[in-house]
């Protein structure tokens, strides 16, 4: 198989795809080499998986043109050039060096480019009028052994290639991003589409590399990646990952097997974060949602869901309704709409002895940032979006940012709990976890105020559940985006968090 569905399942030795930082990936082809396979016979399985992919995602096109650069990467593109061509297409290709300079696996592919005469050469700036001539463009001007920002002439060659609305297929990594952190190294190509090769990498599928890689491929070259012991950075979760954490469900079974989950938020103008996250826990599979909120909540959440159990609490000194509630409870949930007044800091403040699992979110991180921690007697899932994940870490949006894999195990060490950082691809790890998890599902319309009250009510009712905080926050994000997905389809403008709740529901009860 020349390239690798993603959202197939992944071996079951597997918890999920595993994904290298670009030093592993290094290791991981001169091991290979080393061990008998010669690094030119690398460069043309992947350029022949590469030719195999762009005929089938443009079958209609005749007409390539490809932009190399002087390493390794640049030979994958001379190389794709050369299959083009005998196939039959009309070759454009500009070099952004002096062929002269190509040396190893990269000068062997440019020999095998010069018995072709009917392939264009030019080693100038492509102009854009010549770029959108072409009916498929393909990017091989750095790969993933980048160093450091973008600099020179390249840059200009990115900015140009950005220019043109032609397909831009990627090979490896789009030009300029970094494959360990997912941001851009100064400047970064646009991908339509980018093919990965031999390894999964993180920043294909979190921050903006997301964006920037487009739809990802992966073509492993027949290179067997358990048999390499070079430790991956992560795991990439699969379309089926952890569904069997959930077992099907007992015929004598009733709403207290299923587990009791306690929600408190909804201050004055916050009312629809505790519906949403209320109804979330509900179509998630809880047996008893019971929510406490100011009084101008109830109404709406009765109106709403007149299956949750609701009563209001009072900023005052006697909380004892908390206390009796908590007593009850299997599962706590607290922060959404909860604000961050005195009404919210009583509430924040009486739940701390409480000994079940903990979902903490919106301004119950922001409480917990602030200085009033929670004493770590209990298992934690916190769910910070990057903001009130730099406010918990005590740095910058833009440096958590930076390395949202590293900022996720940095949270874990800080605070001991399960932690979500959510964003474009988010990132997923729990105390004792060797590695991190990233959801390569969701799409840009669910950036819409509410769906982090549907997770957090979805996450709360696996673990009513019975599983563990880990299990219930890999399954809960997976469900969660891919009810998204199915809800948003073509159409993600527009989509409302409660579109979600019908999916979910459908999700939970999947097969594994």
């Amino acid at each position: 198989m020349l390239i690798q569905p993603l959202r197939d399942c992944p071996p079951a030795s597997l918890p999920g795809w595993p994904c290298y930082y670009a030093e592993a990936c290094a290791e991981l082809d001169r091991r290979v080499i080393e061990a008998g396979t010669p690094g030119f016979e690398l460069m043309q399985r992947a350029a022949r998986a590469a030719w195999a992919w762009i005929e089938r995602a443009a079958p209609s096109g005749e007409r390539l043109g490809v932009l190399c650069g002087g390493g390794n990467n640049g030979g994958d593109g001379l190389l794709v050039a050369v299959y083009a061509a005998q196939a039959g297409w009309q070759v454009r290709l500009w070099l952004a060096c002096d062929p002269a300079q190509y040396r190893g696996e990269a000068a062997e592919a440019w020999q095998a480019l010069q018995s072709l005469s009917d392939i264009q050469i030019s080693c100038d700036l492509p102009a854009l009028e010549a770029l959108q001539t072409q009916d498929v463009l393909v990017d091989a001007l750095l790969g993933i052994g980048l160093q450091g920002p973008v600099r020179g002439a390249l840059v200009e060659w990115i900015e140009r290639l950005n220019q043109t609305s032609r397909p831009v297929f990627c090979l490896d990594v789009p030009s300029g991003l970094s494959v360990d952190s997912g941001q851009p190294l100064g400047v970064s190509v646009q991908a339509t589409q980018t093919l990965t090769f031999i390894a999964l990498k993180p920043g294909l599928f979190t921050g903006q590399g997301r964006q920037l890689a487009g739809q990802v491929s992966w073509a492993p070259l027949g290179i067997d990646l358990e048999a390499w012991p070079v430790k991956p950075c992560a795991y990439l979760m699969a379309a089926n990952t952890g569904q069997a954490w959930l077992p099907p469900r007992r015929q004598d079974a009733h709403k207290g097997s299923h587990g009791r989950v306690l929600i408190l938020g909804g201050g004055i103008g916050m009312s629809g974060a505790v519906i949403l996250a209320a109804q979330a826990a509900l179509r998630s599979g809880a047996g008893l949602v019971r929510v406490l909120t100011d009084h101008q909540t109830v109404t709406p959440l009765l109106t709403a869901q007149p299956e949750v159990m609701v009563q209001s609490v009072a900023a005052t000194d006697d909380l004892s309704e908390v206390k009796a509630a908590l007593a009850w409870a299997d599962v706590l949930l607290i922060g959404p709409g909860l604000g961050q007044q005195a009404w919210g800091q009583r509430l924040w403040r009486a739940v701390q002895g409480f000994k079940g699992p903990w979902v903490v979110d919106a301004d119950a991180l922001n409480l917990w940032a602030a200085g009033e921690a929670p004493a770590l007697v209990a298992p934690r899932v916190i769910t910070p979006h990057p903001a009130e994940a730099a406010r918990l870490l005590d740095q910058s949006v833009e440096s958590l940012q930076a390395d949202r894999l590293q900022a996720t195990r940095a949270l874990v060490a800080k605070t001991g709990a399960s932690v979500l950082l959510k964003g474009a691809g988010s990132c997923v790890m729990s105390p004792g976890d060797a590695l991190p998890w990233i959801c390569p599902f969701g799409n840009p319309g669910m950036a819409v105020a509410g769906m982090g009250d549907l997770l957090s009510g979805c996450i709360a009712a696996l673990l009513a559940q019975g599983l563990s905080p880990a299990e219930a926050l890999v399954l809960g994000v997976r469900l969660h985006a891919q009810a998204g997905d199915a809800a948003a389809a073509d159409q993600p403008r527009g989509l409302l968090p409660s579109d979600l709740l019908g999916p979910l529901r459908a999700g939970v009860n999947a097969r594994p």
